[in-house]
């Protein structure tokens, strides 16, 4: 089933999502105010909600797909039923705003989810490659394997170093945006990823500040950086230099250059399940997230 608890989306670009999962022999069906609208939002809380609840009531419907983040799903997530993703799990997806869903769902139902792009399709920024990588998350049961790319933003961010622990993460500010609720997860052991788009390095570095003032940070097993999109601004100091700054000291492997988030060919990794983060080796390894 196809979902929206964020912000609005347009027909045309959740048809062609339609045909690409049609095309994987799946069976997509459009939640009932999948194309809702209120302000900002695909529809009023008490829709986007139902939309979820009725996704995961159905025995029919094996994968929750969200059609695209925004903002919205933290004004949702406190109504879902819990026990009902408890009793019938199922792969959920999505990534941006979608965070906000997939860190409820680990909180409340130790539910692993796939963090990658929306069924709101746009092939510009997610060619076959990304396509093959959302299709294997979804449907494959083998390692996601995801390599450090030389030429992304954020390559030159790196501390040597293995680590192994669960995936966890996603978009850098639906993570602070978390803390001090009952979502926001416990890092110790784990691999934390973070991404986002549009936000200046001041402000990557301030929400950075505040997971380490708030002790989020602490014991952390390693850092995987995904895409930081779109992220400057008149300072001339780059996003990288930030981010290497504010997770360089933290005394475990970072790994920079990772294809995850929003930028042009992005690539899909499971979050909640365990994962082997090769820094010297540029590489990282994800445990399937459906079986």
């Amino acid at each position: 089933m196809l979902v929206s608890p964020s912000g609005p989306t347009k027909p045309e670009r959740v048809a062609r999502g339609i045909e690409l999962l049609t095309g994987w022999g799946l069976r997509p069906v459009l939640g009932p105010n999948a194309f809702a609208r209120h302000g900002y939002f695909a529809g009023a809380d008490a829709l986007r909600a139902a939309d979820l609840n009725a996704a995961f009531a159905d025995p029919e419907v094996r994968g929750v797909l969200c059609t695209r983040g925004g903002y919205g799903a933290q004004r949702i997530v406190d109504e879902i039923d819990m026990a009902t993703v408890r009793s019938d799990p199922k792969v959920v997806a999505g990534f941006s705003d979608i965070t906000a869903l997939q860190l409820a769902l680990w909180r409340g139902a130790r539910l692993a989810t796939v963090h990658g792009p929306g069924a709101a399709w746009l092939d510009a920024r997610t060619p076959p490659v990304s396509a093959e990588s959302l299709r294997a998350a979804l449907m494959g049961t083998e390692p996601v394997v995801v390599k450090r790319v030389e030429t992304e933003q954020t390559a030159p961010v790196l501390v040597p170093g293995t680590a192994t622990g669960p995936l966890i993460g996603g978009n850098l500010s639906l993570l602070v945006s978390s803390v001090g609720t009952a979502d926001f997860p416990d890092l110790r052991g784990a691999i934390l990823l973070v991404e986002d788009v549009a936000e200046a390095p001041y402000k990557v570095d301030r929400m950075l500040t505040h997971l380490r003032r708030a002790g989020a940070l602490d014991g952390v097993a390693g850092v995987a950086v995904g895409q930081f999109t779109d992220c400057a601004d008149g300072w001339d100091v780059p996003v990288s230099t930030v981010l290497a700054e504010r997770l360089g000291d933290l005394g475990v492997p970072v790994l920079g250059g990772l294809p995850i988030g929003h930028g042009t060919g992005q690539l899909t990794v499971p979050v909640g399940t365990p994962a082997t983060l090769d820094a010297d080796g540029g590489v990282l390894t994800v445990s399937p997230g459906v079986t």
